[in-house]
């Protein structure tokens, strides 16, 4: 083995004399103006503060008291004509020397005490705004750097924050608007060794909250759980602002590791939560409880995305449920949405719901597998090409009982109580002891076959579902940025009157398809008995349930009697019945808006043989309301009436004149013009002149703008029974 040149080793040991001398050098006359380099650091950082986001900062005093700990009391933040934000009397920081000579501040130890955070949000005024305020600097060029990378940066800040040991001591949060306050205030939070413990103290003693377990921001790794003394840990300021109520016994959240790579950067953690319940009024109408759920939750950030990654698991009792979600933002965002279970026993299926989510199905047992899949997806610059498909399958299924709600009642007599805005009406008995309770052979077939052309189509056929209405309905609600329409079936209207209440919730929508698929895969009801009952107990006026009733209502006819225009007029009014009068002339003839909808309808039976061709509105002219009821009918302006037709019966005004109600002549009381110059009444002959003028001219102009009007609707109803899929 060659030996070093002596003359190389003298050389070497000259230069790293020379380094270390620098060094020296260097860390003297630094460490000798450590304290005016500090106040310098202060004065620039306060200057900052107030000129880019409008802060009033103070420090009382600022020294060293060692090597690298510095040392504050007298801390104050006070944001520009705001309430106070933050005081402080005394805070201790020290960091680790090796990260800033990489470039990287990382803390040690920090020991803070007495401390007060004051979030204020008054009259629309936030003494925190600057939180959310935009930096404006055109000198600066924007980074372009993706999700993942900006992913990485943030868990890194945060987790560089958290001190390898910390001391605090009474440090109170309060956020108070314009009608809640919460007060938090941390008695003690210590990080010690990496064993987190902390006790705080809620609304003066409300109630007190313990975060424990551990900390180890250096290696990326937490396991901390949140608890509280002898009762739930609960969310006053949340139910208060949202009316939702949330509380739980224990929630654990736990971040295993981060993996950064040059396109995604994956996150994976862990959270449980221990007897959590949920209350919302669109949620559901009672406690929505999980006794013990978890989630590994494995979070992918790519350059562009945002994904929750299908090795992801939701733990709900025996049930394991893969999801997977995908956020992508750029060229166009893109929702994706994946659930699938694996083959899974009925019975464990069934008991891991929540409890009180499904309240007609508690106690319920089956046998056989159970398998879900769903897929979803949305480009949102094309959404009528969204993708849905949703399915339960089966093996070997079959109901052994039922639960809280007997779903095989409706195959016999029963006793049937509909419900008006939440209130009970006199009940029906649908059954022979009930002398307008029809049976399905008695109901006209134009009525069973024109309230399946405009209602479900495919009823005979579908299995209570039809996917392609649904999807349709989900691109339709998206364009309009609100719940503009469903998708129902026949079926799902027959268990939505049956068993569930009127509120409308999320849990009594699922718990619907639900039923329906129950009711269709256990073969508890015929198709026959489904749309027997169905047309026996749904809606067809203002107190008028079932066909026997309504068909009599309007027209004095038994059900086996009605015609097809009779029975195209009664299907229309399926959706608002309480409306249904209002689609009459005063002589008792149809409106003429309703001329389109006839020919639509019945076009569509003529196609699937179900009626005969007609030229003309299959019936339309011969249909005539009752003499009894025409004198009952209100007075309306045409417009209004037009209207009606297409309204929500429960969106209706206060003060809305309904059917059946007498509109009386009122005085017409002075305009404002005419008080203010006082001009003089007319004589009753010229205003009589005036107004048979007036309702001449008026008729003329409805009758123009009635055809007008028909061709009008009678494209958007087309257009409506394309979006769902019943064309």
């Amino acid at each position: 083995m060659r030996r070093l040149n002596p003359k190389y080793i003298r050389v070497a040991a000259i230069i790293i004399g020379v380094l270390l001398l620098v060094t020296l050098i260097g860390g003297y006359i630094a460490y000798s103006k450590r304290e005016s380099l500090l106040q310098t650091v202060i004065v620039k950082a306060t200057a900052k503060a107030r000129r880019e986001y409008n802060l009033d900062v103070k420090i009382g005093q600022a020294r060293f008291t060692g090597l690298s700990t510095v040392a504050f009391s007298g801390i104050s933040i006070v944001p520009y004509q705001r309430d106070s934000l933050l005081r402080i009397d005394d805070f201790e920081v020290s960091v680790k020397l090796m990260p800033i000579i990489l470039g990287e501040v990382k803390l040690a130890d920090v020991r803070l005490k007495n401390g007060y955070l004051n979030l204020t949000s008054k009259n629309g005024v936030r003494n925190f705004d600057f939180l959310f305020r935009k930096k404006k600097d055109s000198t600066t060029t924007r980074s372009k750097s993706g999700l993942n990378e900006l992913a990485d940066n943030l868990i890194n800040e945060v987790l560089y924050k958290i001190p390898d040991n910390l001391d605090l001591q009474n440090f109170r949060i309060t956020f108070a608007d314009d009608s809640n306050t919460v007060k938090l205030l941390a008695k003690n939070a210590l990080i010690k060794d990496g064993d987190l413990t902390s006790t705080i103290d809620v609304n003066d003693q409300e109630s007190t909250w313990h975060f424990a377990g551990k900390m180890h921001p250096s290696d990326k790794e937490i396991d901390v759980k949140l608890y509280a003394d002898g009762k739930k840990v609960e969310m006053p300021l949340i139910e208060k602002k949202f009316k939702l109520k949330l509380n739980f016994d224990t929630l654990t959240t736990r971040l295993d590791k981060v993996e950064h790579g040059d396109d995604e950067t994956q996150i994976f953690t862990y959270c449980s939560v221990k007897n959590l319940l949920v209350n919302h009024p669109a949620l559901s109408a009672t406690n929505v409880i999980i006794p013990n759920g978890s989630v590994d939750a494995n979070l992918f950030v790519g350059d562009k995305y945002v994904s929750l990654d299908s090795s992801s698991v939701i733990h709900l009792k025996k049930l394991d449920i893969h999801p997977y979600i995908k956020y992508k933002l750029s060229p166009v965002k893109m929702y994706t949405l994946k659930v699938h279970t694996d083959w899974q026993d009925a019975q464990d299926f069934f008991d891991s719901f929540p409890t009180g989510l499904f309240e007609s199905l508690d106690g319920i047992q089956v046998a056989g597998k159970l398998r879900y899949n769903m897929h979803f997806f949305m480009d949102t610059s094309n959404p009528d090409d969204l993708q849905f498909e949703s399915g339960l399958a089966k093996q070997d299924f079959r109901i052994l009982k039922f639960g809280k709600t007997d779903l095989s009642r409706l195959n016999k007599e029963f006793v049937y109580t509909p419900y008006e805005r939440g209130k009970p009406m006199p009940p029906r008995t649908i059954g022979s002891s009930n002398p307008y309770f029809t049976t399905i052979n008695n109901i006209s077939p134009n009525l069973r076959y024109a309230v399946m052309t405009a209602e479900d189509p495919s009823f005979l056929t579908n299995r209570g579902f039809v996917q392609e209405s649904l999807r349709k309905s989900i691109a339709e609600d998206f364009k309009e940025k609100r719940f503009k329409r469903g998708g129902s079936t026949i079926s799902m209207q027959l268990v939505k009157n049956a068993f569930l209440s009127r509120q409308k919730t999320l849990t009594r929508k699922f718990e619907e398809i639900l039923i329906v698929w129950l009711i269709q895969n256990g073969q508890i009801m015929t198709k026959d008995r489904m749309l027997e009952v169905y047309f026996n107990i749904i809606e067809w006026g203002r107190n008028v349930y079932g066909i026997g009733e309504a068909s009599r209502y309007y027209f004095d006819k038994s059900p086996a009697e009605l015609s097809l225009g009779e029975s195209i007029y009664l299907a229309s009014i399926v959706p608002n019945p309480k409306n249904g009068l209002y689609a009459f002339e005063p002589d008792g003839s149809l409106r003429y808006r309703l001329h389109g909808y006839f020919r639509l309808i019945g076009n569509l039976m003529a196609k699937r043989g179900w009626a005969q061709p007609d030229s003309s509105a299959y019936g339309f002219y011969n249909v005539r309301l009752k003499p009894s009821l025409r004198p009952k009918m209100p007075i309306i302006d045409t417009a209004l009436a037009d209207s009606l037709l297409q309204q929500n019966p429960d969106d209706a005004p206060d003060g809305m004149i309904m059917p059946g109600t007498v509109v009386e002549d009122q005085e017409k009381k002075p305009g404002f013009f005419q008080r203010l110059f006082g001009k003089k009444d007319k004589d009753s002959s010229d205003v009589k002149k005036e107004l048979i003028a007036d309702s001449v001219d008026a008729a003329k102009k409805r009758e123009k703008e009635a055809k007008k009007e028909q061709k009008r609707l009678e494209k958007q109803r087309r257009k409506e029974l394309r979006e769902r899929g019943l064309m």
